[in-house]
């Protein structure tokens, strides 16, 4: 009989995985990350305009270029199209393969990721971004239109709900857990500084339309395409106010996509992965992580206005960056220290 005071224990995951496992955990995570996050740009902004249907042409292709503005893909956009409309920037957004970052391209670069290391993950995950894949393959553009594009953005993010859902309850809290949320955490905070820049891009009002019915619904659009519209209303209560949505979306610390919320998040995975002690210096990452922290706890909306909230937001994109390719290029690209024989057993 075995004595449970001194029977056999569960054994510890390995410290140590390889470089090309980490990668792939990591874009997986990010990929599914973005592709949500650009499904729900995309659908609030839709619902916008049907809102208001009587806006000028004028009017709804500076609208659409901010989006694609924001998102940094406009260069590529005008190789293709000559005119940002509607149905240009949503195909190209959504389902055109041209695009690395639309859906399509997402959801198909993240499935490709699982199949790399199916191994590695659970069978409930694997399944999802399959399905996800399958609902996306072969699909056109005048099947959305025809169809409701509310309900195609409606699948993409209950997938990938779904999916991070089941990497919660399924997936080892082991190293490449750690990698999966540094992805989805990085990923989430580049596009909250992106979805607060789509206002600066369409959203530079005429005084006569600060305060109107046009720039409070562009406010709460903003708010919706972070999903964090009650979650301001339960906070500050009283009307949508830009400087206080302003000030939600960057700096509150219990808001789960606000700035502050994932850049916490990103420090705290960033530490287990390069395994910071105090022993060891932090390394180039961690210590633009711990600035771009120390920045959101000491300044105020206040002082960020007066720097340029446009400016500000092209820092920490900028910081983001520096953060992700350190921890690409210094954790998950090594010289394999495997003999052949080794690395075939791997």
């Amino acid at each position: 009989m075995i004595n449970p005071q001194k029977g056999p224990r569960p054994r510890r995951q390995p410290t140590l995985m390889l470089s090309r496992v980490a990668h792939s955990l990591y874009w997986m995570s990010r990929y599914i990350e973005r592709a949500e996050n650009v499904a729900r740009l995309l659908e609030v902004n839709l619902q916008f305009l049907l809102d208001f249907q009587g806006v000028s042409p004028d009017y709804l292709q500076d609208h659409w270029g901010s989006i694609l503005a924001s998102s940094g893909e406009a260069p590529v956009f005008s190789q293709f199209h000559e005119i940002a409309d509607g149905r240009n920037v949503v195909e190209f957004l959504a389902l055109d393969p041209r695009n690395p970052s639309s859906i399509l391209a997402c959801v198909f670069a993240a499935r490709e990721n699982a199949r790399m290391i199916r191994d590695q993950i659970s069978l409930e995950m694997w399944e999802v971004i399959n399905e996800l894949h399958l609902f996306l393959k072969d699909r056109k553009t005048s099947d959305v239109w025809k169809a409701q594009p509310y309900d195609f953005f409606q699948q993409i993010k209950r997938q990938s709900h779904l999916f991070q859902g089941l990497t919660d309850a399924t997936f080892s809290r082991s190293e490449g857990w750690e990698f999966m949320q540094f992805g989805k955490w990085i990923e989430r905070a580049d596009k909250a500084t992106r979805i607060l820049d789509v206002k600066y891009h369409i959203l530079l009002p005429s005084s006569t339309d600060v305060g109107g019915a046009i720039d409070t619904a562009q406010w709460q659009a903003v708010l919706r395409s972070a999903s964090a519209l009650e979650g301001y209303r339960r906070f500050y209560v009283h009307e949508i106010l830009p400087w206080r949505v302003a000030e939600f979306l960057l700096f509150s610390d219990s808001f789960p996509r606000s700035l502050h919320f994932c850049a916490l998040r990103v420090d705290e995975f960033l530490r287990r992965i390069t395994n910071e002690t105090k022993a060891r210096s932090p390394t180039k990452a961690a210590r633009a992580a711990r600035r771009l922290l120390a920045d959101l706890r000491s300044l105020s909306i206040a002082d960020v206005l007066r720097r340029g909230l446009h400016e500000f937001l092209l820092e920490v994109q900028k910081s983001l960056d520096r953060i992700s390719d350190e921890v690409v290029q210094t954790t998950m690209f090594y010289p394999a220290a495997y003999k052949p024989d080794e690395q075939q057993q791997q």
